[in-house]
């Protein structure tokens, strides 16, 4: 049964298209399809982030202190916000594969912990040495490293090894990965028009739609490696 499963996802990933209309279009099929889970799965991940807002809406800075503040939401988004995106990553990866998903799976990210927090810090190291370089290759270094959530969450891939694969594996679609971005900006502006509930889905979109264009070019390097 479960061969089975793993041919039927393979021939799902050969089937979408790799490209921005390819992967939101995809991405709209499931969101239509799972709409209520996964706005749960949404609004969980929404909730823990409103401690850091609170620190900053009702501390007074001026008794609290600013580092202690910034401190305070620095531990808080490396314990928390940090582990739950790459389960949320993972979570919406399972949507568009056609898998069943629960919201406690966003959680499972705490048990490979160590490696989301180097695998995240050698992203922002990285990514952030392009933006010091006239800002064009931290764009390029984002698009190219793209896929280092999944990788660590999908492949239970060390930090360094994901961070290798997802540079080699975005190569000739870095273009692609790019315009997706973009899409995503005009998409979570339609949004936040939409009497601003709008971005809620929106953002559900945005990730599936990143979720299923990570699945197809992962499909397809795998069928490559088979048929050489």
């Amino acid at each position: 049964m479960e061969t089975l499963q793993n041919n039927e996802n393979m021939n799902q990933n050969q089937i979408i298209e790799t490209s921005v209309s390819g992967a939101y279009g995809h991405g709209w099929g499931i969101l239509k399809k799972h709409f209520p889970e996964l706005l749960l799965v949404f609004l969980v991940q929404l909730l823990l982030s409103v401690p850091m807002g609170f620190t900053s809406m009702f501390f007074d800075v001026q008794y609290v202190g600013a580092f202690t503040t910034g401190l305070f939401n620095f531990i808080y988004s490396v314990l928390v916000l940090m582990p739950v995106s790459y389960g949320s990553s993972w979570v919406f990866l399972k949507a568009v594969r056609g898998e069943p998903f629960r919201v406690q799976d966003i959680f499972f990210a705490y048990q490979s912990f160590g490696n989301i927090l180097l695998a995240n810090l050698l992203v922002i190291l990285i990514v952030g040495a392009g933006f010091i370089m006239l800002i064009v290759p931290g764009i390029i270094f984002a698009c190219k490293l793209s896929f280092v959530p999944y990788l660590v969450m999908d492949e239970k891939m060390e930090a360094v090894d994901a961070v290798r694969k997802s540079w080699n594996m975005t190569k000739g679609y870095s273009w692609t990965i790019f315009l997706m971005g973009v899409v995503a900006f005009f998409v979570g502006l339609c949004g936040l028009i939409c009497f601003i509930i709008g971005i809620i889905p929106a953002a559900i979109w945005i990730s599936l739609a990143f979720a299923t264009i990570y699945m197809s070019v992962s499909g397809r390097a795998k069928q490559k490696n088979i048929n050489p």
